[in-house]
């Protein structure tokens, strides 16, 4: 029988998945809710007052379309980090953004290379646009700078992922190793550097911004330390030529326009930035102290979350999760191996902190 419509092959081919299940099917499948929510890397101590003050009074406006130049936003994140508006390009939260650049520069027989264990959606854009994916191993629990480079030259890549804090494992590279995997892109090649956990980078992981230089695309984010996951409000910076052409395959109308307002509100609300840094710092340290107190091993962090080793394999750490999900909290694990014998915990109130306490103690005892 003739199918009504024509989907291209490698998308039949596709599994029927998504990166992640989030809590909210997690909780319809229990029948209730989670006691305590830090498995998705979301700022529980959430967004500044003053964003929130002014996303419920552009509500009242909410009937109008946003600008479709994101001027307004485009200018206040270019101060932000000192380059110009013509260096800024706004999205749909970084997930967005790297279906953008994915649009771009990813047709059937272009081949990009990320770790394996990196973050998924990345995979699911350059899937979807028929590209070839080639993954390398993490070394030491970090992505391997030298063997995403080696891999980008043997398969003449035309793009790189890498995320720095990274994400499953919260290790990340110095700005100097940053730099010199960037002098050393082979040619034709362009580095997608995620830096959605700059925010919460130890001092000197972040290489300053070079819009100069057309080889390299840095994707934030008000996700994280700003506490806006909600508002899927992301921007990409870049050499003003590259993020010209940007513009032409983002989706104009795709930005909402009350997230856009309380964006622009939370770049200027410093002391709420600052408290939500230190407030993560400390509650990274009460996750890795609960981890240490139950005879596991916490990795270091520059993110907003911390991931524990666990000390044996996948299956293991899968119960783990289990155990510690079926008695009510929300956490998550990296999805392949090595990086899958630890559980990642996302930073959270005292009282979050507590239950998982609490609950990884109970799960622990039942498994052994």
């Amino acid at each position: 029988m003739t199918k009504p419509y024509r989907l291209r092959p490698f998308v039949a081919a596709m599994p029927a998945t998504v990166p992640f299940v989030g809590p909210e099917a997690q909780e319809r499948a229990r029948g209730k809710p989670f006691r305590a929510r830090i498995g998705a890397n979301e700022c529980l101590f959430g967004p500044s007052p003053k964003a929130v003050a002014a996303m419920a009074e552009a509500g009242r406006e909410i009937w109008k379309y946003g600008d479709p130049e994101g001027y307004e936003t485009r200018h206040a994140i270019a101060a932000h980090h000192g380059v110009r508006p013509e260096n800024v390009v706004l999205g749909g939260g970084i997930d967005g953004l790297l279906g953008n650049a994915s649009r771009m520069f990813v047709e059937e027989g272009v081949h990009v290379v990320t770790s394996n264990g990196a973050y998924p959606t990345f995979n699911f854009h350059v899937t979807g646009y028929g590209g070839t994916l080639h993954k390398v191993v993490y070394r030491d629990d970090r992505e391997d700078i030298a063997a995403l480079l080696d891999k980008a030259g043997e398969t003449n890549a035309a793009m790189i992922y890498l995320s720095n804090p990274d994400n499953p494992m919260g290790t990340w590279w110095g700005a100097d190793a940053i730099n010199d995997m960037i002098a050393n892109l082979p040619d034709g090649c362009i580095l997608l550097l995620d830096e959605a956990y700059g925010e919460y980078a130890p001092a000197g992981v972040l290489p300053a911004i070079d819009t100069s230089n057309p080889r390299v695309l840095r994707f934030r984010t008000f996700s994280k330390a700003y506490g806006m996951a909600g508002a899927r409000v992301g921007y990409c910076i870049g050499e003003a030529q590259l993020i010209s052409e940007f513009e032409k395959v983002r989706d104009h109308y795709g930005m909402n326009r009350t997230a856009e307002i309380g964006a622009i509100a939370a770049l200027g609300d410093h002391e709420w930035l600052a408290s939500v840094i230190s407030r993560t710092a400390a509650a990274r340290e009460r996750i890795a102290q609960i981890a240490r107190d139950n005879g596991l091993a916490p990795i270091a962090s520059g993110t907003n979350f911390v991931t524990i080793d666990c000390g044996r394999d996948s299956a293991y750490a899968k119960s783990v999760m289990e155990g510690v999900l079926s008695r009510g909290v929300f956490i998550r694990m990296p999805g392949v191996e090595p990086l899958s014998r630890c559980i990642r915990v996302s930073a959270g109130f005292e009282e979050d902190l507590e239950i998982f306490a609490e609950v990884l103690a109970d799960t622990l005892k039942a498994l052994r």
